[in-house]
């Protein structure tokens, strides 16, 4: 996530402030991982505007939904309808109207996360995270 996000065990987001080179290269793997990610979110809030809002599906619910939207945005694709760029940035401008929520559970899954995202910083300076 960005750093609008809360860090959570699930969701990542950069180190802020002044950088060591280790936190730097952390930052910059997340955020080419984050760019493909935006992009193809960008593209599904585009096409499909409810994702745009505050949906009141049950969280079982809500991954089988934009599993449901990008099966159907293939199909779409596959059958030559365009996908217009004005819709992905009518979307960001939308997305941009919705803050979000800062609660006590939210904050104490933030320390586990740090230890997590620890863990990928060190992953990213092994052999193995320099391929």
């Amino acid at each position: 996530g960005d750093p609008a996000y809360p860090l959570m065990p699930w969701l990542m987001k950069p180190y802020p402030g002044a950088l060591d080179t280790e936190k730097e290269l952390f930052n910059y793997r997340l955020s080419k991982c984050r760019m493909v990610v935006e992009c193809a979110f960008g593209r599904l809030k585009g096409r499909w505007r409810s994702l745009l809002t505050r949906s009141d599906l049950s969280q079982t619910n809500i991954p089988i939904v934009i599993a449901a939207c990008c099966v159907l945005h293939n199909v779409c694709e596959s059958k030559g309808e365009t996908f217009m760029a004005g819709w992905e940035v009518e979307a960001n401008r939308l997305a941009a109207d919705y803050a979000q929520p800062d609660t006590r559970a939210i904050r104490r899954s933030q320390r586990d996360a740090l230890r997590i995202r620890e863990a990928l910083k060190a992953s990213f300076q092994s052999e193995l995270g320099n391929q």
